[in-house]
């Protein structure tokens, strides 16, 4: 029997999904496949609609060796393993001549740990152990959640926090979860045979396509212990997030409340002189981070560099001392013992990173009106890292609608370590960047609107000329409108003035779920959404709901955000423009992500404007303008508003 052809199995699949072929979803295939038989690397922008999961799944599960898929969001997570996995491997399966097994594997806290269930989980106070479902009131939500987790642990096959529906609070998972530190482990546990994480683990080994997270890839790269199984082909979905989501496994963090809470789990375990030294460093680090002022330390104060080695050294002291000792008169003291090492340890390792004083990490004090000052430490860069870890020894596709910036990807290619295209040598991995565009006509289906007549935002006051500006446009749309806003409190000022001056609802993010906040918007024309980051990247709501997308500004890091700071001098010092290979980056990503949020499908039509004169005015306007899709653009107020209002009548109309 011949070996079936990529077109044959595409079709295949695209049928079992109930999709469209797309002539730019086969060209991601066949340039997928073509790098996964050469071993090398591609970075390859899909825009929305293609059909990008099949566009990679197929020529994956076509190559027969082990592939990891690694998404950002939960969402897409779900879609791979409930949606289109099954029904692209049942397609196949007449086809291939095999039947393709696949996995999800996340982190070990996302699953029901038996022990901690069944056994209770070891208290702070001195009381030790306790029932967690005798301490919770079963009339309270804590207790309630707790009761329903017990039940659902009898039923569930896999234990996954994202099974359980309707969800639980983090509080109430917390007390059914463990991290793997905490986790006593398979041998010792008994409940081990039975874990779900473990069990997790074995259907990862044997599936031929595993589906995880960024998070856990990056841990994997990280820690050196590895998590995944042993794979020949990565594939990275939402790829533009990678970059975030590693720096964010990467970042250490120690406040007063995490190191008093190491202090009373390893007290009862350990000769009262080290447990005097660790509670002696803990208060001295303390009362200097009552008095820290938020902010990057380019040089590490005097004080607070003797805090941090005292921490260390007690810590590493007491890690000795809970490795020798035995104490049978504590309750449980395998899980005591295990909660109180991983509680030290993290101690011990963020202090002594700090203490040691690299110059490839930035380190800075954060405060937060509700859990005070913390002290916290990231990579001034992950591309190194990305470099090493991520591209050896395996063939690594990349995906995203948004990875061509300024248009091109050598600005992407750069934060995860690459030479730019058609360079690259023994040490630098060579790539190739495919655009396989889009299905949408972009030119037809939407227009850039920069309102070019208003003020330059400045860092703080209020924007009346923008709201003014907002409030008719929102107008002229008939509501149908997606706000995305740089802050928290812009989005606020804007719901509340909106909410005084038209009659349409405007929903706010804060105030409900942001599930349930989409279900709202989706759900009536009229209803406006207003939101900050998470908006930017999360709302997938086709038709005419979201007719206008609104920008109130260029969303450049804040000036005063440490790290991205600490990154753009680097470059600077290097002899690069550090504002456009930081600053100028990260705002063309949220704009192409936020635009994105627009034509989701082949009818949709709207206006993506933004409402910053910058993007037509200032230099770097035309770098972040060609991030964008390709919409008509005009500066024109009344040429806009006419359009809105036509969209809008077009839309009611047809009775939506």
């Amino acid at each position: 029997m011949t070996k079936p052809s990529l077109p044959e199995l595409l079709h295949a699949a695209v049928t079992a999904v109930g999709g469209t072929e797309r002539p730019g979803q086969a060209a991601m295939a066949e340039a997928v496949a073509e790098a996964i038989d050469t071993s090398a690397h591609l970075l390859v922008q899909a825009g929305t609609g293609t059909g990008k999961s099949l566009g990679y799944l197929v020529p994956a599960l076509a190559h027969g060796e082990r592939v990891v898929v690694a998404t950002a969001t939960l969402a897409l997570q779900r879609q791979l393993v409930e949606r289109d996995l099954p029904r692209t491997v049942e397609a196949l399966h007449p086809l291939l001549r095999r039947r393709p097994e696949f996995a999800m594997l996340k982190g070990r806290s996302n699953y029901l740990c038996l022990h901690r269930l069944h056994e209770g989980m070891p208290q702070d106070e001195e009381e030790g152990l306790f029932d967690q479902f005798e301490a919770a009131a079963p009339t309270s939500r804590l207790g309630q959640d707790l009761l329903r987790m017990r039940d659902w642990a009898d039923d569930t096959e896999t234990g996954d926090r994202d099974d359980l529906t309707p969800g639980v609070s983090d509080r109430a998972w917390s007390q059914v979860s463990v991290s793997s530190r905490e986790c006593l482990g398979a041998s010792k546990c008994a409940y081990g045979q039975e874990c779900f994480a473990e069990l997790a683990r074995e259907r990862a080994k044997l599936a031929d396509v595993v589906v995880t997270n960024h998070a856990l890839l990056a841990i994997d790269a990280i820690e050196g212990a590895p998590v995944l199984p042993q794979h020949e082909v990565l594939i990275v979905d939402e790829a533009h997030e990678l970059v975030s989501r590693v720096t964010g496994v990467a970042t250490g963090e120690l406040t007063p409340g995490q190191v008093n809470r190491a202090v009373r789990r390893a007290a009862k375990l350990v000769d009262e002189k080290a447990a005097d030294a660790l509670q002696t460093a803990a208060e001295t680090f303390e009362r200097l981070m009552e008095l820290a002022l938020p902010g990057r330390l380019e040089e590490i104060p005097e004080d607070l560099a003797y805090a941090l080695m005292a921490l260390r050294d007690a810590a590493r002291t007491v890690i000795t001392a809970l490795g020798n000792t035995r104490d049978r008169s504590v309750q449980d003291e395998d899980v005591v013992r295990k909660q109180a090492m991983a509680s030290v340890e993290s101690v011990h390792a963020v202090a002594e990173r700090i203490a040691n004083g690299s110059e490839w990490d930035v380190v800075w004090y954060e405060r937060h009106d509700r859990f005070g000052a913390s002290l916290r430490v990231a990579p001034l860069s992950v591309a190194g890292l990305l470099r090493e870890k991520l591209f050896e020894d395996r063939s690594v596709t990349l995906t995203s609608a948004t990875l061509k910036l300024g248009g091109d990807f050598n600005g992407v290619g750069a934060s995860l370590g690459l030479a730019p295209e058609g360079t690259g040598g023994d040490e630098v991995p060579q790539w190739k960047g495919v655009d396989v565009g889009s299905p949408f006509d972009y030119r037809k289906q939407g227009i850039l609107y920069v309102a070019r007549h208003l003020n330059t935002p400045g860092r703080e006051g209020s924007r009346t000329d923008m709201l003014d500006e907002l409030a008719e446009l929102v107008e002229a749309a008939g509501g149908r409108t997606l706000g995305l806003f740089s802050s928290m409190r812009a989005a606020q000022a804007a719901a509340e003035e909106l909410r005084g001056r038209l009659d349409l609802p405007i929903l706010l993010q804060g105030e409900e779920t942001l599930g349930e906040l989409i279900k709202g918007f989706a759900a009536d024309p009229r209803t406006c959404l207003f939101g900050t980051l998470s908006l930017w990247q999360g709302v997938d709501v086709p038709g005419p709901s979201s007719q206008l997308v609104v920008m109130d500004r260029i969303p450049f890091p804040r000036p005063d955000d440490p790290l991205m700071s600490a990154r753009q001098k680097a470059v600077e010092e290097a002899g690069g423009n550090g504002f456009m290979a930081v600053a100028a980056t990260h705002a063309a990503l949220l704009m192409a992500q936020g635009a994105g949020r627009l034509v989701r499908a082949t009818g949709d039509k709207g206006v993506v404007a933004v409402l910053d004169p910058r993007l037509a005015t200032a230099r770097y306007g035309s770098y972040l303008r060609s991030s964008l899709p390709d919409f008509w653009y005009t500066t024109d107020r009344n040429q806009v508003r006419k359009s809105l209002a036509a969209i809008d009548a077009a839309a009611r109309a047809d009775g939506r």
